[in-house]
């Protein structure tokens, strides 16, 4: 499902902050290289993720899916000068260009790419976050939250990708694959949270975002 026009996606992003050149070659060769390049943040979401993260100003960000690390370069821009970002991914295959690109950009002290399974590398975690980006397999949405809650200091932020998955969640439920029915059940569940203030945004394929009151 396409949100918008390509012809308005196309305004908003030529009005929108140009991607530094690193992220421009990145996203490339995703889309040349690997498989499933629509996983990519792309450089309108991209830009969203940095400008949240500017105003923002972490010292602590933690990733979960980072892909070839496009959306982990976009939020580091904003980290405080002794900030990390700590992005974490089962996909070993991708690892070197992850690190190449993590080296292009300038940012290699900012950001610590870990392999391996979240739901286990999370509660070993001792650190506090100002914001946590969900980008990950849909099936562990919820799970990923609880583990998250308590690592997120008062104010900060957990955000998820994909909360809109094309539009299947405007599908009569009980028709639904189960990925889908975990994201509908995410949904519900941030609306009804009363520990945080949310908003979906219909950007892209949708953001959610929660502030922890």
């Amino acid at each position: 499902m396409e949100f918008i026009a390509d012809e308005l996606d196309q305004y908003v992003c030529a009005h929108s902050e140009n991607e530094p050149d690193y992220l421009k070659e990145l996203n490339r060769k995703t889309h040349v290289e690997v498989l499933q390049p629509r996983m990519l943040s792309g450089h309108f979401q991209g830009r969203v993720l940095s400008m949240l993260s500017h105003m923002i100003r972490p010292k602590r960000i933690l990733e979960i899916g980072t892909y070839t690390g496009y959306s982990a370069l976009c939020l580091a821009e904003g980290l405080v000068e002794d900030g990390l970002l700590i992005t974490i991914d089962v996909n070993e295959e991708l690892e070197e260009l992850v690190h190449a690109f993590i080296e292009k950009s300038g940012l290699s002290e900012k950001i610590k790419p870990l392999i391996g399974d979240a739901t286990k590398i999370i509660p070993t975690l001792d650190e506090e976050f100002d914001i946590v980006f969900i980008d990950a397999d849909k099936r562990n949405y919820i799970n990923y939250y609880h583990q998250v809650f308590d690592k997120v200091k008062t104010g900060g932020y957990i955000i998820a990708d994909n909360v809109l998955w094309s539009g299947k969640v405007l599908e009569a439920y009980e028709k639904l694959d189960k990925s889908t029915q975990i994201i509908m059940d995410y949904n519900k569940l941030i609306h009804e949270d009363e520990r945080v203030q949310e908003v979906l945004l219909p950007i892209r394929d949708g953001l959610m975002i929660a502030r922890k009151k």
